[in-house]
């Protein structure tokens, strides 16, 4: 790496300090660092255990006792045993700390505004960023089993259609193509998975069940900030154990070779191109597996 390089991210990472107050002894204005303020935070209106807690901000059990202590002392919280499992921890935010989270909230929704009120591409802003969290949380990313109709798998096929409406020469109308019915993608005819980062849906995939003897694969779709770290090839062998568990001994699926990074991963991870088996519009190449 050059020197360059090193001078650039060493830039980024101070404007980033200065930027959310890491530094500051009273973050955002309400008297105390961003450490308890971020435990504060993750445990929530609804509390929360307390591994999940040291898990989910990355801290180790001696400073995340020092952050519990200090927001104990200022009586933001409790802490009680688990009802079901005595060796687990619960934190629970009295009345005082869900008023002083809802401030951080306020407060922190404030900043994140101005920034992007200042910036002349927010939305490039927004992509580099959604590019930086997503290629430092890679290995945080989790799998989740949704309804297809779900606010979040929504999001990835919207994405996914506006995406094809560019890639694609004549075009993309979903009202079109094959769309599968939700209920295709659910157990215990089929399913749907997405990827997801601290909230935030990076990609999906689904697995449609039909009547045919095969199953198909459809609505493969990574965010542009999450590719290059192997999302599609995880995802796509998740589907293939989905389709195990659900007794599918055979998947097939369809693309556009406008799509050659996709025809490229089906390619190199043992799926047989094969002639055509829909009237859908938009594909043009074909593939099958037996998992």
């Amino acid at each position: 790496m050059s020197f360059d390089s090193i001078t650039r991210i060493r830039r980024f990472n101070r404007a980033v300090v200065r930027e959310t107050g890491v530094l500051d002894q009273s973050y955002l204005g309400r008297g105390r660092p961003l450490g308890p303020a971020r435990v504060l935070h993750a445990i929530g209106p609804d509390g929360a255990e307390l591994e999940t807690v040291r898990h989910y901000l990355g801290l180790d059990k001696t400073l995340l006792s020092r952050f519990l202590k200090s927001l104990q002392d200022e009586g933001m919280l409790t802490l009680e045993r688990d009802t079901t499992d005595g060796r687990k921890r619960i934190a629970q935010l009295t009345e005082a700390g869900r008023a002083e989270h809802t401030a951080y909230n306020a407060l922190s929704d404030a900043q994140a505004n101005a920034m992007l009120d200042r910036h002349h591409k927010a939305e490039a802003l927004l992509d580099a960023m959604d590019l930086i969290a997503s290629a430092l949380g890679q290995d945080e990313i989790t799998f989740v089993t949704v309804d297809p109709r779900s606010p979040d798998a929504l999001y990835c096929l919207h994405a996914y259609y506006a995406e094809l409406d560019r890639r694609i020469a004549i075009g993309f109308d979903v009202t079109q193509s094959a769309d599968p019915d939700a209920t295709d993608m659910m157990a215990p005819r089929g399913t749907f998975i997405l990827a997801m980062s601290d909230g935030l849906p990076l990609g999906c995939v689904g697995l449609k069940g039909t009547d045919k003897g095969y199953g198909e694969i459809k609505r493969l779709w990574i965010s542009p900030a999450a590719r290059g770290l192997g999302l599609a090839k995880r995802l796509m062998l998740k589907m293939e154990q989905s389709a195990r568990d659900l007794d599918i001994p055979l998947l097939r699926l369809d693309t556009n070779s406008k799509l050659g990074e996709a025809v490229k991963l089906y390619e190199t991870n043992g799926w047989t191109q094969i002639e055509r088996f829909n009237d859908d519009p938009y594909p043009d190449v074909f593939f099958e597996k037996a998992v």
